[in-house]
């Protein structure tokens, strides 16, 4: 322990006398570090929005039963079957309503027997009006007949056009293209109308809900790429569909709506991170080794005409490959301490390497 002892004092010791060497070489005017020094330089960078948000699909569609009362005698589909619009997803029993369609039918037939009668004697009175064989009532009669069997005709060939669509509504299809992501249909089970047996995701299309700040709304525009941070380390590329015309006032950011291309196994539900890429733009950039912060605050140094540090505060942006973008405070003409700005002191005598 003694020995330990004796080391840190050595250390400290030695410290103090390094601290002092370069307090008096300050004093005497002497160089107290020899730093590389180089102007900013503007370069053109991808500049981007920060955005945050759910991976959602852009439109759900239902396939639901339209007929009451009737039992699931197949389900064709499952979660996560590709399905084209059209395509047949499940099938009701159809035995009673085919029994139903068969008996408007023979009522249609009926009606048109009832009509073709009608006729007849509608066209022999007709033919006999003015000639005194038929009555005035009579010939009404007749006519007024006609009519009603006319209309009777028409009402069975209605009733039988609502039973084959009744018919084919015994066989649930798909709306639209898309990816089954819900299926409540089950096998056995008696449906009521309205009952919801499938849902996909439209064209299996998704879209990234992202948020973005207020600050940056009047900067994002429809059509602009984006990029995402997706599963499993991965990158999802794609476009700017909408952009919200409102924003939360709780939180302060609105809503972008990011079209994402067609995937087989959309990552519906999670919550992604990601930018929107608002195209090239000048930056005015220095090393980070030139960046020194205190207190919160940014800094770097500059060397005067006397070979002189002077502490420059700067307000930073961007930062790309290891170089810092500086937004103001910086003069692109000042010669720039790339190493060892954070042993410095305003007004430090240096000397620049490769310099006289």
């Amino acid at each position: 322990m003694r020995h330990v002892s004796l080391i840190l004092v050595s250390a400290i010791g030695a410290l103090l006398v390094c601290q002092e060497g370069v307090a008096e070489a300050q004093a005497s005017n002497a160089a107290a570090l020899t730093v590389a020094v180089k102007r900013p330089i503007e370069q053109q960078w991808q500049e981007a929005v920060p955005a945050s948000g759910w991976l959602k699909p852009w439109h759900e569609a239902i396939s639901a039963a339209e007929v009451s009362g009737l039992q699931i005698t197949e389900v064709l589909v499952d979660v996560g079957s590709m399905v084209q619009k059209g395509q047949p997803l499940a099938r009701l029993s159809d035995a009673s309503v085919r029994a139903d369609l068969r008996k408007e039918e023979a009522s249609l037939a009926t009606a048109r027997a009832g009509l073709a009668r009608a006729r007849i004697n509608a066209d022999r009175a007709r033919k006999m009006k003015g000639s005194g064989v038929l009555s005035d009532e009579k010939t009404i009669e007749y006519l007024s007949t006609e009519q009603t069997a006319i209309a009777s005709v028409e009402s069975a060939e209605a009733m039988v056009e609502s039973q084959r669509i009744k018919l084919s509504q015994t066989t649930i299809l798909a709306v639209d293209d898309g990816l089954i992501t819900s299926r409540s249909a089950q096998l056995g089970a008696v449906v009521l109308s309205g009952t919801e047996l499938f849902r996909l995701v439209r064209q299996r299309r998704v879209e990234w809900q992202a948020e973005v700040s207020a600050r940056y709304l009047p900067l994002v525009k429809e059509g602009l790429a984006a990029t995402i941070s997706g599963p499993g380390g991965g990158e999802i590329e794609g476009t700017v569909r909408l952009v919200a015309p409102t924003v939360n006032s709780d939180t302060g950011r609105a809503m972008v709506y990011v079209q994402l291309p067609p995937v087989t196994h959309p990552p519906i539900g999670l919550y992604a991170t990601g930018r929107i890429e608002l195209g090239l733009k000048p930056a005015l950039t220095v090393p980070e080794t030139s960046l020194v912060m205190r207190d919160g605050i940014g800094y770097v140094f500059t060397v005067d005409n006397d070979k002189h540090a002077r502490r420059v505060r700067v307000e930073t942006g961007r930062r790309n490959g290891g170089d810092v973008e500086i937004l103001s405070g910086l003069d692109r003409s000042s010669e720039v301490i790339t190493t060892g700005a954070v042993f410095l002191s305003d007004g430090a005598l240096v000397h620049i390497e490769g310099g006289a």
